[in-house]
């Protein structure tokens, strides 16, 4: 016959069921962390680059022309600026660019210049890709991206719109559509400022 109590029966019967349940639960909390952790993976955009020179004075710069003649930022004070940085052999610009030049055609009446800055690219492979886009807004090579690197530059295309004041309003890093450009460039005409960024696909660069 058993000498134990009913006490001491409960406890030896409760020691392998918290024993159980401290097992449970050191399996169980790390794979609910790890879904956690992908869930936020999922609803991440890998893309977004944050910028801090969002609302703040674009940085200055001296840009060579492709056609030799020089552009100064602080000389386009008073216009919107639509900067756009790129390459011949980043296919994401390529899909913008129709866009781009479409966009230059409309806005050019209203106050707003287009330049384009070439980085990390062949200037022959760059000049033709002018030429194949009969691209005609101001486009000149940065050379050593210096000035990409005071923007910030992560991927390309990317683009910046500068209001009238010199300030940039808006950034996006990645192809832009349309319906964005058309958006943002009325805004900022309007006298709004948008300061914020948008993404889509693009290419690193170093």
């Amino acid at each position: 016959m058993s000498t134990a109590t009913p006490e001491l029966t409960a406890q030896g019967r409760a020691l392998p069921a918290r024993r159980r349940l401290f097992v449970a639960a050191a399996v169980l909390l790390p794979a609910i962390a790890l879904l956690a952790l992908l869930a936020y993976g999922f609803h991440t955009d890998t893309h977004y680059i944050p910028s801090p020179l969002i609302g703040k004075p674009a940085p200055r710069f001296t840009l060579t022309l492709f056609d030799g003649d020089v552009l100064r930022l602080e000389n386009l004070r008073g216009n919107v600026v639509f900067l756009n940085f790129w390459a011949s052999w980043c296919v994401p610009c390529r899909e913008e660019a129709p866009a781009l030049e479409t966009a230059w055609q409309a806005y050019r009446p209203r106050g707003v210049v287009f330049v384009g800055i070439n980085i990390q690219d062949k200037e022959q492979d760059a000049r033709a890709f002018l030429d194949e886009f009969s691209i005609t807004y101001a486009n000149g090579v940065d050379p050593g991206s210096k000035i990409a690197v005071d923007y910030g530059v992560y991927g390309i295309p990317e683009t910046f719109v500068i209001d009238r004041g010199g300030r940039i309003s808006y950034k996006h890093i990645g192809a832009i559509t349309s319906a964005t450009l058309t958006t943002k460039l009325d805004q900022v005409l309007a006298g709004e400022t948008p300061v914020s960024e948008g993404r889509g696909d693009f290419r690193t660069v170093q």
